[in-house]
């Protein structure tokens, strides 16, 4: 058995072996993007993560007999939501580790350990210490290009959580829709039939009234996901925090809001993959490409698009709100500026990600026409090994009479 030895991150060069740890696990997958340093640092600074208001985590690097990094986890407790659950629930993520069980379970048991003494008799991963619409799941199957903060790893990762005893909570699904072809036809008559309702309009977001949008995301987050599992409601602070996050990597004709009667109903939010801009930066941001990337972006990243750099978008968030489902909103949302993204160079659109338990998502995503294109797994581990992992029940068993509907994805369950 090799030996190693585990490091909490305490040091600057302990936080930098924690993130270069990912250049010796990928060194020969050509596929990898590597996430910019400044967002994964993001995590871990109180005065870049809210969550650290309401939770903690601590961090750990693995070194090998030599002294290399061969591996790195994080372990966090979300108090909003540990106690949600049939049992205090905490978290790990981040892991990255070589081909060794051993090494593996060493992380696993350190992550455990941790929060137990926190109190804590499960533990979920691999997940983000913050909102589930990215580093969020274990990619288990569909190894192409990964969209931005999307999770990303080697195949051999599926085998080291199971072997260690982590068991599938839930599923998440990726489709992939190639927009240069034509949308189905029954799609399409929907979205027609939905066009001619007194009163409804789909509108793309004006970026002079951020302010309007930002309460109407509010609205209809709140009420299309408040009787997920272990939902907390967001604030119009940390909407508006999240809103000035996206401001400068939003493309208007991405980001449609529907309105009954004037009323906030349904919102799609696409972002461009910015992994097509960053991948050769290898996780680095400096200062030189800063202000080439600033610059280039002008005009919804028009130099990007011009050239064919930036061709790939991602849905991370589509929600109906309870009482306006079964109306068909999600083909308004979906085409109403379908041929200007189209005309704009963007060739692809992924939906992701959407869980195994909402079916009526699920159905909506097939009858897009995009194909599947990844699957990731959440799972959850049981401190005490008798007691079985009670998978995540489908959205159609919550409180609400199924009369009412539910169409919501990101931002599911989660820590």
């Amino acid at each position: 058995m090799a030996q190693y030895t585990l490091h909490p991150v305490r040091t600057d060069a302990d936080r930098r072996a924690f993130l270069d740890v990912v250049d010796r696990i990928y060194a020969h997958d050509p596929v990898y993007p590597r996430p910019l340093d400044m967002d994964i640092n993001g995590v871990f600074l109180p005065a870049k993560n809210s969550f650290f208001q309401h939770g903690r985590l601590e961090r750990w690097i693995l070194k090998a007999a030599l002294g290399q990094t061969v591996g790195r986890i994080a372990a966090f407790v979300n108090d909003r939501k540990a106690h949600s659950f049939d049992q205090p629930t905490g978290g790990c993520g981040f892991f990255e580790c070589i081909d060794d069980a051993d090494a593996a379970s060493l992380l696993f048991d350190t992550a455990r350990d941790w929060l137990k003494e926190h109190g804590m008799e499960a533990m979920d991963g691999p997940i983000n210490f913050g909102e589930n619409d990215k580093f969020w799941g274990l990619l288990v199957e569909g190894f192409t290009h990964p969209s931005y903060q999307m999770p990303y790893n080697p195949p051999y990762y599926e085998a080291l959580f199971t072997q260690y005893g982590f068991e599938k909570y839930f599923g998440q699904v990726a489709r992939h829709m190639d927009i240069t072809r034509p949308i189905g036809e029954q799609f399409r008559k929907v979205h027609e039939w939905v066009k001619q309702r007194s009163g409804v309009v789909f509108e793309p977001l004006n970026r002079k009234h951020l302010d309007k949008y930002a309460r109407d995301f509010l609205a209809i987050y709140n009420d299309a996901w408040a009787y997920h599992e272990g939902f907390t409601p967001m604030t119009q602070a940390q909407v508006d925090k999240m809103v000035a996050q996206l401001k400068m990597v939003l493309i208007s004709e991405l980001a449609i809001f529907g309105y009954i009667k004037g009323e906030a109903a349904a919102m799609v939010i696409a972002l461009p993959d910015l992994n097509q801009i960053f991948k050769p930066w290898k996780g680095k941001m400096r200062w030189q490409e800063v202000l080439r990337f600033l610059w280039r972006k002008r005009g919804q990243f028009a130099w990007y698009r011009k050239r064919g750099i930036l061709t790939r978008a991602r849905v991370v968030i589509i929600g109906v709100r309870p009482k306006f489902q079964k109306l068909g909103l999600e083909t308004g949302l979906a085409l109403t500026t379908m041929d200007e993204v189209r005309h704009m160079g963007i060739k692809e659109i992924e939906l992701s990600w959407v869980g195994e338990f909402n079916p009526n998502m699920l159905k909506v995503m097939e009858a897009t026409g995009a194909t599947l294109g990844k699957r990731y797994n959440t799972y959850r581990y049981m401190f005490d090994r008798s007691k079985p992992v009670v998978p995540y029940h489908e959205i159609s068993m919550d409180k609400r009479d199924k009369a009412q509907g539910l169409t919501a994805q990101a931002a599911e369950p989660g820590e």
